[in-house]
């Protein structure tokens, strides 16, 4: 494991790339994310995590955005932890380190 943030965030919706919910990081995790992010990114500035919501864990990535990162809530998590826009959550999100 090479980074783990936990925090809280409202769900809301954003015409972006689908499943158009998502959860912005806080800008202080958000600047620990950009300090790494040519170490973790794939590319175009995503970074892959793993991310956890009540009993629901699973793989995606976060998209910058204005300078804080967001994480994408799959239509299968929130069916999952019958969640929705406006609600507010606690994330947990994991990130690898690709060196090993």
């Amino acid at each position: 494991m090479f980074m783990t943030i936990e925090f809280e965030g409202v769900i809301f919706h954003w015409r972006g790339p689908a499943p158009f919910l998502f959860v912005a990081i806080p800008e202080e995790p958000s600047l620990d994310l950009k300090a790494i992010s040519a170490r973790v990114t794939y590319g175009w500035g995503v970074i892959p995590v793993r991310a956890r919501i009540g009993e629901t864990e699973w793989k995606t990535s976060l998209f910058p955005k204005e300078g804080r990162y967001l994480v994408p809530i799959k239509k299968s998590v929130q069916q999952a932890e019958h969640l929705g826009e406006g609600d507010y959550v606690s994330i947990r999100i994991e990130i690898d380190d690709p060196e090993g």
